[in-house]
């Protein structure tokens, strides 16, 4: 799977699309429009190995809802992250067998390394 999941309202989301350069071989879905199937959720944990990795826990439905981060378990996660994109940590990209998670600094750079490599 090559894939970059983003949020089009996202600046982030397009800054950092626009730094990695993603070519055509990449595809872009944007995750307000096209919601993360369970089976792409699959894929992500398969290479994360957690749900948790891939959760946004500054998203503001968690404060919205009264659930606290800290309490709840993998199969929570990944109901949450089914039900509604904000969930998602992103930008999410996946090259084969290699993800990358979030936009921190890191992640972005080793991500632009990976891709130029």
């Amino acid at each position: 799977m090559r894939v970059f999941f983003y949020l089009s309202s996202c600046d982030t989301c397009k800054r950092i699309l626009k730094t990695l350069e993603i070519g055509p071989s990449i595809e872009q879905i944007d995750i307000k429009k096209n919601p993360i199937t369970e089976t792409q959720l699959d894929e992500l944990y398969s290479l994360t190995q957690s749900y948790e990795a891939l959760i946004n826990k500054r998203a503001q439905l968690f404060k919205q809802r009264g659930i606290k981060v800290e309490q709840i378990g993998e199969q929570e996660y990944k109901s949450l992250l089914l039900e509604h994109y904000t969930f998602l940590k992103r930008p999410v990209l996946v090259f084969d067998q290699t993800i990358f998670v979030g936009n921190s600094p890191k992640v972005i750079e080793a991500a632009k390394a990976f891709l130029n490599e």
